[in-house]
């Protein structure tokens, strides 16, 4: 499986600088991409998701940096680059990013022709009736129609699928090896979410991409990832295949997100929500993060930080419940519904 890695995090930490504090927002993740593969990064606002997509394209904000740990990718560490002329080698053309709201990822000044062709230009040398030609091709691999009229619009004349499908056409134009879909259907009705879902693995398949999603809802990525990875205060705490995280799910936190899925309520009562709010990132973070919040939370998980515990060869969590002294704690009644069936996954 190694050599099938195209990108290695290894004890990654991030540090932002508030109002002479520091903000400890990512703690020492360690994370493997497979080639090719559709990697979804769950979890609730704030648990340092986009953080830790954009160290990988040196987005991070002025305030912010890579206080520890490597990101490997090409033999390169991307970690210890420090200026913008070394990560425009990967920025748009090895790694490139869907943002989440298109209106404002997109010029409203500029043609949606020129925008396209922009990058078209930059990452693949084309110019004048060439340039046009691939802008016109891409703008039909994205599903757009009638490229030809669409080519001299504004993005006011678009509607929120649309634009979506142009910023993926602007991140294709770029020719990258791995895309990055921060939560690329939030400012969509659900019926446009699932076509946007289907055209960025559409777009995979065409051109051999490595996908990695950004959502804080597992429903919208159960049948487009591959692999799940849920983080919660700067920390992965549970990664492992689809059908792993959704039907054998370990770690309390992996527990509350899918019983807060809306298609497990039940008719009737109440849907279920995580009580209590992530931890405070000024303040040092003592034993499991995730502790206070959890109702079936143990004595050590106040005291001393888990390590990860192995289900399976593709399957860790790091939860003090899998340790051979932990006492049996079950998972709650919904993910019991979901082991036995009760949803269907792909619905």
């Amino acid at each position: 499986m190694e050599n099938n890695v195209i990108l290695s995090v290894r004890d990654l930490d991030v540090k932002f600088s508030l109002r002479g504090r520091s903000l400890h927002t990512i703690r020492g993740v360690s994370l493997d991409v497979q080639r090719g593969e559709s990697l979804a990064i769950v979890g609730e606002s704030g648990s340092g998701k986009s953080v830790l997509t954009k160290t990988f394209m040196g987005l991070l904000d002025g305030n912010g940096s890579i206080t520890g740990g490597s990101i490997l990718y090409n033999g390169q560490d991307l970690a210890q680059y420090t200026t913008e002329k070394q990560w425009l080698t990967i920025r748009g053309r090895e790694i490139a990013m869907v943002m989440q709201d298109p209106m404002t990822s997109l010029n409203p000044l500029k043609t949606i022709g020129y925008q396209v062709g922009e990058a078209v230009t930059l990452h693949q040398g084309l110019t004048g009736e060439a340039a046009k030609k691939a802008v016109l091709e891409l703008l039909a691999d994205v599903g757009i129609s009638e490229p030809e009229r669409r080519y001299s619009q504004y993005p006011h004349e678009f509607s929120g699928g649309m634009r979506q499908r142009v910023v993926i056409a602007i991140a294709m134009a770029c020719r990258p090896k791995i895309l990055i879909c921060d939560e690329p259907t939030t400012a969509l009705d659900v019926t446009i979410q699932a076509q946007i879902l289907e055209l960025i693995r559409q777009m995979q398949k065409k051109y051999d991409l490595t996908t990695i999603y950004i959502t804080h809802d597992l429903g919208v990525v159960a049948n487009v990832a591959d692999r799940i990875a849920v983080m919660y205060a700067g920390d992965i705490v549970e990664i492992g295949t689809c059908e792993e995280i959704f039907y054998d799910p370990r770690h309390p936190y992996t527990w509350a997100l899918l019983s807060s899925l809306p298609q497990l309520g039940v008719k009737g009562e109440e849907l279920y929500s995580i009580q209590g709010t992530p931890p405070n990132f000024f303040y040092e973070i003592q034993g499991d993060a995730f502790a206070p919040r959890n109702p079936k939370a143990l004595k050590i998980d106040f005291v001393e930080r888990p390590p990860y515990f192995e289900v399976s060869p593709t399957h860790k969590a790091r939860t003090w419940l899998l340790d051979p002294r932990a006492p049996k704690v079950e998972p709650p009644e919904q993910i019991k519904l979901l082991r036995e069936g009760g949803v269907n996954r792909h619905g």
